[in-house]
């Protein structure tokens, strides 16, 4: 049964769809192949896990948006949310 989802192919964390247990198998679906991991930690419904190993530095993608970097590395199937990523901003004036 599926309880999480993911939105682009190239994001790089999921969301979960209903509450997950520490050690729960987590389903999604990914261009149309149902995927799993193990979760690491708890996670509340709507909050993401990694979907694969992200090192320090990276940027994150969800819904098909970088949202951030990883403030650490952070292990596929763990919680990412404030306690492990950074806000990123790109500088918009720098473009012109």
């Amino acid at each position: 049964m599926l309880n999480a989802m993911i939105v682009e192919p190239q994001d790089n964390v999921i969301v979960a769809i209903e509450p997950i247990k520490k050690g729960d198998t987590v389903t999604y679906m990914c261009a149309g192949e149902e995927k799993s991991l193990t979760a690491l930690e708890d996670v509340t419904i709507y909050h993401k896990l990694a979907a694969c190993d992200i090192k320090k530095g990276e940027p994150i993608s969800k819904y098909g948006e970088h949202i951030g970097l990883a403030a650490r590395d952070i292990k596929k199937g763990e919680h990412v949310h404030t306690h492990n990523l950074e806000e990123h901003r790109e500088n918009l004036d720098a473009k012109g």
